[in-house]
């Protein structure tokens, strides 16, 4: 079965990488800025997965998402830190849509992640990638990285690789 590709953004990407590195079914996770059609053409923050769906499905990986970023705060950084599920074909954005409708039941505030077309996607500089591999003592990475993977552990230990 061929692997499936779909990018996340809403937070830190060095965030956002660690989150999925630590989850069975995914393949790759490439760090970086991710662009979409206007008018979200400016790159933002990302991760760009390929994953296999017959171990983790694509509505797993939005919960995960939407649980490990603030997906109902519009705020001052959302530019650089856009909220957004970027899908690679018209299927994957219509089930991706009906996803978070289905997850909103979930939250007490609107969900204001976009379903985008992924345009363009630009990887990290090679000293930035794996950072939480690389850094998962410092500071940021126990203040910021590790509450998130706490959460997977916590609500999706079937996925877990930590």
């Amino acid at each position: 079965m061929p692997l499936k590709r779909l990018g996340l953004g809403g937070g830190c990407h060095w965030c956002t990488e660690a989150v999925f590195q630590s989850l069975i079914g995914i393949e790759d996770v490439k760090q970086g800025w991710i662009s979409a059609p206007p008018p979200d053409d400016t790159l933002s923050e990302a991760v760009e997965l390929l994953f296999d769906d017959q171990v983790i499905s694509m509505k797993d990986l939005i919960s995960i998402h939407l649980l490990t970023h603030s997906c109902t705060s519009e705020h001052s950084l959302r530019s650089k830190y856009r909220s957004a599920v970027y899908c690679y074909c018209a299927g994957d954005a219509e089930a991706a849509c009906d996803i978070i409708i289905e997850l909103q039941k979930d939250f007490s505030r609107p969900i204001i992640t976009k379903i985008l077309k992924a345009q363009r996607f630009l990887l990290n500089q090679e000293k930035y990638l794996n950072y939480f591999k690389n850094h998962s003592e410092s500071a940021f990475c126990k203040t910021y990285i590790s509450p998130k993977l706490t959460i997977i552990m916590d609500r999706f230990s079937r996925f877990s690789r930590i």
